[in-house]
């Protein structure tokens, strides 16, 4: 019982801290301004960890790698972690299970960035109905702007309503329930 809590408590607060660097990574490929409250939280919140890693870890092709391989490190730890704490028998695996639990890590982190995904893209559209002057619709709009777009391009306008925000959330659940569940199958299997 005592490990269960232990699990959930730590995969919870690694999860938000987990969204935080995911964010700040997507923030910085899609350029959106770091002068909103929101940017400047995401980036405060991430700090600590980021400025040391960026020392060793170099941008490449205009993304934050070192805030990337941090959200893969810390997604591959909870994934140890977790199977520690359920009883996963590490002395006798042998040490071809890290690879196995860095690939669940890597599918974890995908699940999780879809997730995320889907996450702005429903702030904005109630964003959008509550209080579309927000100060956080700026950078809501900017990160969720490249998602949507292609679909605003096919998915025509039914009376004056975007219906593109449902379309995009109904295309990531499949995304996240057929292909990325397929890969978590497969890569609990090389453990």
């Amino acid at each position: 019982m005592l490990n269960q809590a232990l699990a959930f408590i730590l995969q919870n607060f690694t999860n938000l801290f987990l969204i935080a660097l995911l964010l700040r990574v997507y923030m910085q490929w899609a350029r959106v301004p770091f002068q909103n409250p929101f940017a400047q939280f995401v980036i405060k919140l991430t700090d600590v960890v980021v400025r040391p890693a960026r020392r060793v870890v170099p941008s490449l092709f205009g993304l934050d790698m070192a805030t990337l391989v941090l959200a893969v490190l810390l997604q591959w730890l909870l994934s140890l972690s977790l199977a520690w704490l359920a009883g996963f028998p590490f002395a006798v695996a042998g040490t071809g299970v890290w690879l196995g639990f860095l690939l669940i890590a890597l599918v974890a982190l995908l699940s999780l960035s879809c997730y995320v995904l889907m996450g702005l893209v429903f702030a904005v559209a109630v964003l959008s109905l509550v209080n579309p002057y927000s100060p956080y619709m700026v950078v809501f709009d900017s990160l969720t702007q490249p998602l949507l777009r292609p679909f605003r391009r096919w998915v025509p306008l039914i009376g004056n309503v975007d219906i593109s925000p449902m379309v995009f959330l109904l295309m990531m659940q499949f995304i996240v329930n057929f292909p990325v569940a397929a890969l978590g199958v497969w890569a609990q299997r090389s453990v």
